[in-house]
């Protein structure tokens, strides 16, 4: 029998319910969007990161441009860039709305988005213009699916 990951055992000492799917983690309290960012909807505000798969593919995260707190954030589009050793990606807002809070310890600690990305890796917090756009979000069920059919397809072009 396998020993459960290292995430797997943090996730269960924090009392936090998490899917094992080898390589990275989903949360249970957490919904996501389809290009992997997370979304933990507290009241009418939200959480934004980025998903520990998109992580897992992205490597470790060395710059991360922020937008500025008041800045109005439209669902699909762009508000911040995170740069890689390997890329540069935009990260893409799952929530129409305003920013409330930015995660400026990401400015002079972007590994955080590594080392913690439920927990001290988020990007900002958001004030929710839409709530209908929260049901358009997949659940963790959804999203691993997505995230193995991806893979799947990945390996099948390689």
């Amino acid at each position: 029998m396998a020993s459960k990951s290292w995430a797997t055992r943090l996730a269960s000492y924090l009392k936090i319910s998490a899917q094992n799917r080898g390589f990275a983690t989903v949360r249970d309290d957490l919904k996501y969007g389809s290009s992997h960012e997370w979304v933990k909807v507290e009241g009418n505000c939200v959480t934004i990161g980025i998903s520990d798969h998109a992580l897992h593919h992205l490597g470790n995260v060395i710059f991360v441009q922020l937008p500025d707190e008041g800045a109005q954030l439209k669902q699909g589009t762009s508000f911040a860039t995170v740069e890689s050793m390997k890329s540069t990606s935009d990260v893409n807002s799952p929530i129409s709305g305003r920013v409330v809070e930015v995660n400026t310890e990401l400015t002079g600690s972007p590994g955080l988005m590594n080392a913690s990305p439920y927990e001290k890796g988020w990007i900002v917090k958001v004030e929710i213009a839409n709530g209908e756009e929260v049901k358009t979000l997949m659940d963790p069920e959804h999203y691993s699916k997505f995230c193995e059919e991806e893979e799947e397809e990945e390996d099948a072009n390689h």
